[in-house]
């Protein structure tokens, strides 16, 4: 049984990035006959149902944030101080969030949507996240030291499923040469774990490429 007193403990510990994802997270959880008395306090939530909408196809939606975000949308300066100076604005923690809804949607999109179009999807993130990298202040906005590991992206989940499209239409070369690129922009400090996970679900072509590529021998 949860501990409510302390789940309120350390939910109020979290910055607002982390709250804001957690809400979204509850709000495409709970059931359309409990949206209401979970968001009604703060916003009106009968106008947000739009009967017969159709769903946005994944990519677009990609494609759609991925220039948003090129373009400046979610880039927002803020006041830092000794104090503050590992807080979020709001524009960013806005991009934090979205950001995780569409990788999640991703990971959830494997073996379910077309393997290419999800590869696809997963790639444009990735592109944006290179460019945070390369140009920082291009997309959002960092008190401190910026660049993508301040996004707070849980490689342990992303990869797998990154890694399973990959393996489906990549050649043996391809995959081997992508996995140590993705390994190497994104998460050095774990690559044996990464190396293990993209060999699960390598062909044996594709694992001896990537046993040469790393090095790791036979």
């Amino acid at each position: 049984m949860t501990d409510l007193t302390e789940l309120r403990t350390e939910l109020r510990g979290l910055r607002r990035c982390d709250l804001l994802i957690i809400a979204e997270r509850a709000a495409e959880l709970v059931s359309k006959a409990n949206l209401k008395p979970l968001l009604s306090d703060f916003m009106h939530v009968d106008v947000l149902v739009v009967p017969g909408t159709k769903p946005v196809p994944l990519i677009e939606e990609i494609q759609k944030f991925y220039s948003e975000s090129c373009d400046g949308r979610y880039f927002e300066q803020c006041e830092a101080n000794a104090k503050n100076y590992k807080e979020h604005s709001r524009g960013t923690d806005a991009f934090v969030a979205e950001l995780d809804r569409l990788l999640r949607k991703c990971v959830q999109a494997v073996g379910r949507q077309p393997g290419a179009s999800v590869r696809e999807a997963f790639e444009f993130l990735f592109r944006l996240l290179r460019r945070i990298d390369e140009a920082p202040d291009d997309v959002v906005y960092f008190a401190e030291e910026a660049g993508s590991w301040q996004l707070g992206v849980n490689w342990q989940v992303v990869f797998p499923a990154y890694f399973r499209c990959l393996a489906e239409m990549a050649s043996p070369e391809e995959f081997a040469r992508t996995i140590d690129q993705m390994i190497r922009a994104f998460a050095e400090h774990e690559r044996p774990l990464h190396l293990r996970t993209a060999h699960q679900v390598a062909s044996a072509a594709q694992q001896a490429k990537l046993r040469a590529l790393s090095g790791t021998g036979g």
